[in-house]
């Protein structure tokens, strides 16, 4: 018997009915499931309800039915818990899910039965610093600093463990994971690592200054993003606006102790997804 949980995009009708079709299977085999109060809502699986605090403990599996952005809420509700995610494709062409929906029963099932292999990937741990105390995330993509629609360029103060490298004046910055890399920093021109490595990648946003190039720095960096001036910025984690930062504050990116673990059931598909996703020939 497992305890399996399932994630549900909040937005797609065809997502919650094979949510509801993977409960019922799932059950009727003897398994527990578990679902967040959000995708119990949109899902009409109430009776599984869980609270979003202990959604992964002692979770098996963690099934998502979406995108990539359903896999970055798993991971936030997953947070330490060691737990694997498998990735059912109702998105469009993503770069982490696995398997299409008409295989999902068959996908679970080998996971269940142990027939899959686990790919390790790289979280960023975010800590803030303000005046109002400390509060930390953990990114699979990555942390964004950035000016708000109020403001034109900000100055973010940069230093490498604990040693001052400049001051960007720009619109933002990212730090970014391997897994990040084909994310947001890909559309401010940062590289594209593959997500099998371990990096912080540093890229600004529409940097006002001669220097504006991606830094690819070691997964033992410690960076530290101080707000130098009056004019406040934002701070994303995956896509979600955690918190407003001004002078002084402070963002710190580091490798987290611990990975996202993301099943695979072949050979690794970042490279054909990439090839699709910018219709690359094969000759």
């Amino acid at each position: 018997m497992a305890d399996i949980g399932l994630i549900v995009h909040l937005g797609r009708e065809e997502a919650a009915a094979q949510a509801r079709d993977l409960a019922a299977w799932l059950v009727g085999e003897g398994h527990r499931v578990r679902v967040p109060p959000e995708d119990a809502e949109v899902s009409d699986l109430g009776a599984y309800r869980v609270d979003a605090e202990g959604f992964g403990t002692g979770l098996d599996l963690a099934v998502t039915l979406g995108g990539d952005g359903s896999i970055l809420r798993a991971v936030e509700l997953l947070g330490r818990a060691a737990v694997p995610i498998l990735g059912v494709d109702h998105g469009q062409l993503g770069y982490l899910t696995e398997v299409e929906p008409g295989e999902a029963q068959r996908a679970v099932a080998r996971v269940l039965a142990g027939d899959h292999e686990l790919d390790e990937r790289m979280l960023v741990e975010v800590v803030i610093r303000t005046a109002g105390g400390e509060a930390r995330y953990l990114a699979l993509n990555e942390a964004v600093v950035e000016r708000s629609s109020e403001v034109n360029t900000i100055r973010l103060a940069v230093d490498l463990d604990d040693e001052f490298f400049t001051t960007y004046a720009a619109d933002g910055l990212i730090v970014a994971t391997p897994t990040g890399s084909t994310a947001y920093a890909f559309s401010a021109r940062g590289p594209i690592v593959d997500p099998s490595h371990s990096a912080l990648l540093l890229t600004p946003v529409s940097p006002h200054m001669l220097f504006d190039r991606s830094l690819v720095l070691a997964p033992t960096t410690r960076c530290r993003l101080t707000v130098d001036g009056h004019r406040q910025a934002t701070v994303s984690v995956d896509g979600r606006r955690v918190a407003i930062v001004g002078d002084g504050d402070v963002v710190e990116c580091t490798a987290a102790t611990h990975t996202a673990r993301l099943v695979s059931l072949g050979p690794s598909r970042f490279h054909r997804v990439l090839k699709a996703k910018f219709g690359l020939n094969d000759r």
